[in-house]
């Protein structure tokens, strides 16, 4: 009788939902810090210049002097009691509440970061062992960019190269227009509006930032960035809308306008209560709290400014986790 072969157990069968976030430090140390920047600046999808001139800028100028910048940042907006920072917090509510609202057993919702922990790497691993032979990939960035959609992307293949099992792979690129995304924002401004006691001049829509030459080169993020504002003011036609973008870096030129100083140049345009919204961020981080509600507001009201606020990002809202929903479902 031929010997039959001790196969390994394995588990199969289910099918893996990983949302994924840009990332954060462990820590407001100046070391966790820096070697969270040191993993996001030596991203070639983050910064396109002459590698070799980069690593000499980045490792002898940047990595000695702006982590103490970015770490007195991130100190403003940490969360003591939980001892981390609001973007790992919300990413973890998301995927918690995102997995108690899907009622299906055979999927398994779980979150990464591109950058920092927990890794898209160790995620993958933790799915394909629970079983799940199917992965679908939702960036948690509503408008493609190169550096943020396409190089979770980049990750994820990374990663499968190494598997000898591969999981089949389904990605949601972007939704920039998805009708619940809008319906979502829209009440998130309107419910804003109703807990302030002015009424906003403008909406500041502020976005995160490219480069202008990768506009020019042909990333769509621009593109996407003006739908979602021009899919909100259809609905929310109460209040002039303008889009902004923040967050620039190096002395190139990046989109126009910049958040920054459209702030302080809107008082002496008559806009004195300006109530600003971050579509492009699914949870609320350094970039809204610290760089918008702290340092924009305070910039705004220096310039002569009455009334300054922001609309939270979607965060762990019940309307923000059924669209979440909705786009993993349909790309089962």
């Amino acid at each position: 009788m031929k010997k039959e072969l001790n196969h390994p157990s394995i588990n199969f069968g289910k099918t893996g939902a990983l949302i994924i976030n840009l990332g954060t430090p462990d820590s407001t140390s100046w070391f966790d810090i820096r070697k969270y920047l040191k993993e996001f600046l030596s991203d070639k999808r983050v910064i396109e210049v002459n590698p070799v001139l980069w690593k000499i800028i980045l490792n002898v100028f940047i990595l000695n002097l702006r982590p103490s910048k970015t770490a007195k940042a991130y100190k403003e907006i940490w969360m003591k009691e939980e001892n981390i920072s609001p973007l790992l917090y919300y990413t973890r509510q998301q995927a918690k509440k995102l997995s108690n609202l899907i009622s299906e057993k055979n999927i398994v919702v779980d979150y990464a970061m591109r950058y920092g922990n927990p890794s898209i790497q160790s995620k993958i691993n933790d799915l394909h062992a629970k079983g799940c032979e199917n992965l679908i990939i939702l960036p948690l960035y509503p408008q493609y960019a190169a550096a943020t959609t396409a190089t979770v992307c980049d990750e994820v293949y990374r990663t499968l190269m190494k598997m000898r099992w591969q999981p089949s792979i389904k990605i949601i690129p972007h939704y920039e227009s998805h009708p619940l995304y809008i319906e979502a924002l829209v009440k998130s401004l309107n419910k804003k509006i109703k807990e302030i006691n002015w009424r906003p001049d403008l909406i500041l829509v502020s976005y995160h930032g490219i480069p202008q030459k990768y506009f020019d080169k042909g990333d769509p993020y621009h593109c996407y960035c003006q739908k979602t504002t021009r899919l909100i003011s259809e609905k929310f036609n109460l209040i002039e809308l303008k889009t902004t973008f923040q967050s620039r870096f190096g002395p190139q030129k990046w989109l126009e306008p910049y958040t920054d100083k459209t702030l302080e140049k809107l008082p002496s345009e008559g806009k004195k209560n300006v109530l600003a919204i971050c579509p492009g961020f699914s949870s609320d981080c350094v970039e809204t709290l610290e760089e918008i509600l702290i340092q924009g507001k305070e910039s705004f009201l220096e310039s002569g400014g009455e009334n300054f606020d922001m609309v939270p990002c979607l965060n762990d809202t019940e309307d923000h986790i059924v669209l979440l929903k909705s786009l993993i479902e349909r790309s089962i």
